[in-house]
């Protein structure tokens, strides 16, 4: 793997630490992106050192910042606490040292909607700012947020891919990757499509075509 002077540097960030703080952050953004609807209730366990340093390494306000949108390296993470309480997101940290057997910068973010609506997630910080989703809803996925993507939730069903590779053709969107993750044949699955173009805002609609399809989440890479 190629590594650059700026990944032995880690990114631009707001706090000490880009595992922690810049990495802690990126997993709440992407979170964000996922869920559904207006956020009204956040709950953040923290695992391994996570769970240990949140507190002295603004691995807490880096958290509610990402989770409100915010980027590494936007300064209002310092008063990412104030900011939430004059949003009127409820929030919790629960920090887990119990658990071991995760990647020791773990995070699960469970999130609520104005509607009710609950969104599942899990992250780990990998170091120098990088990040990776590796559970959405209870199934297990890998998905890093570094290429713009769609996120199909889906029945899994024969022609569903097939329909969603029809669709990206149709809409000009070269595949750089595409993976189906599922919780056992015939249930719930994920499918992530990445791609170097970003991801027409009227997909979800065609995708949704499709009675097999559930719900479409189009996650564009921060453009920096």
């Amino acid at each position: 793997m190629f590594i650059s002077v700026f990944d032995v540097l880690g990114p631009n960030m707001i706090g000490p630490s880009s595992s922690h703080t810049a990495g802690a952050c990126a997993i709440a953004h992407l979170a964000q992106k996922i869920k559904s609807g207006r956020l009204k209730e956040v709950e953040f366990t923290l695992y391994g050192s996570f769970a240990r340093t949140y507190r002295g390494h603004g691995t807490d306000r880096a958290l509610l910042g990402g989770i409100m949108g915010f980027a590494a390296d936007d300064v209002r993470i310092r008063d990412s606490f104030e900011i939430a309480g004059e949003r009127g997101i409820a929030y919790r940290f629960i920090p887990d040292e119990k658990e071991t057997d995760v990647h020791p910068n773990t995070v699960d973010i469970r999130m609520v909607s104005e509607s009710g609506t609950e969104t599942a997630v899990r992250g780990e910080s990998l170091g120098g700012g990088k990040v990776r989703i590796v559970r959405i809803n209870g199934v297990s996925v890998d998905f890093s947020g570094e290429y713009n993507a769609v996120i199909v939730i889906q029945r899994d069903r024969p022609g569903v891919a097939a329909h969603i590779t029809r669709v990206l053709s149709d809409k000009g969107v070269n595949i750089a990757f595409m993976r189906l993750f599922r919780e056992s044949k015939g249930e719930t699955a994920y499918t992530i499509v990445e791609s170097d173009e970003r991801i027409p805002e009227d997909i979800a609609g065609r995708l949704l075509e499709n009675s097999n399809i559930r719900d479409v989440m189009p996650v564009q890479k921060e453009e920096r």
